[in-house]
């Protein structure tokens, strides 16, 4: 379950930094558009991308989330991909996303089917 301080972060106009390990062992970092439901934080990719193939290769993800007014105040979430969402669901969601960010749909192109990537927690950290 997600701590309703890290959902409140993760579901405002909020970025995160979003880590990884890449197949070298590197470890990845992205500021990322972030959002979260009451289980699961979410992550909207493209499968071609070495973030999607990464984090579904079961490895540990780290998703940090800070406040835009103050970032000091932050949330850090430590879990595994949990499963995906994709087709209409995910497309409709990253204009969601857009909407949030930016106040209009998304417009950039997308190369590969969007995805939403659920990442369970195992560790919140909040500090508010």
């Amino acid at each position: 379950m997600i701590e309703p301080a890290v959902k409140d972060l993760s579901t405002a106009k909020n970025f995160a930094t979003l880590s990884f390990h890449l197949p070298s062992g590197n470890i990845a970092s992205h500021v990322m558009w972030v959002d979260a439901d009451d289980e699961h934080m979410l992550i909207n990719t493209e499968r071609h991308r070495i973030k999607y193939r990464s984090m579904t290769s079961d490895g540990p993800v780290t998703v940090t989330v800070w406040d835009l007014a103050n970032p000091y105040r932050y949330v850090e979430v430590r879990g595994v991909v949990d499963g995906e969402i994709g087709g209409d669901e995910a497309r409709a969601h990253i204009d969601e996303l857009s909407q949030r960010y930016l106040g209009h749909d998304y417009s950039a192109t997308i190369q590969s089917e969007r995805v939403i990537l659920k990442i369970l927690p195992e560790r919140q950290r909040i500090n508010l």
